[in-house]
């Protein structure tokens, strides 16, 4: 009987060992990303460099509307395909969304496609304390 507890004790040892370096290798491998994809930038800096720019909202267009960063453009992540020819290459490009997964992925194709320029808000839209624009969200859709 004590050599099936202990054998059960092994699996969940190593079950959650599994989970702990599967969650530790995630966040090395966004980590790693954010390094070789774009500059992750703090609050400060991106608001010093925001007036120079293109600043893209990455969120859905609900919560863009709801509130976003004063003189931003709503491209959706699901939909940057279709807004990504609008942006210059000569400018740089600030990107923010809820946090830095879709930013990163933003920068990595933004930077295949020649932009030299391209910076990430660190921790995401939550992070900003600069201005803010609210806007009212229709329900007539």
């Amino acid at each position: 009987m004590l050599g099936a507890a202990h054998s059960v004790f092994f699996y969940i040892n190593i079950v959650l060992i599994t989970i702990l370096v599967l969650m530790i290798g995630t966040q090395l491998y966004w980590f790693v990303r954010s390094k070789i994809s774009g500059n992750v930038i703090d609050g400060e800096e991106f608001a010093k460099g925001i007036h120079r720019g293109q600043v893209v909202d990455l969120r859905d267009e609900n919560k863009f509307k709801k509130d976003h960063m004063l003189g931003a453009r709503n491209m959706p992540f699901m939909q940057f395909k279709m807004y990504k020819d609008a942006l210059r290459k000569d400018m740089p490009v600030y990107l923010y969304d809820e946090g830095v997964q879709y930013p990163i992925k933003v920068s990595s194709k933004l930077k295949k496609e020649g932009f030299k320029e391209v910076y990430i808000l660190k921790g995401g839209y939550s992070a900003w304390e600069g201005k803010k624009k609210g806007t009212k969200v229709s329900s007539d859709k």
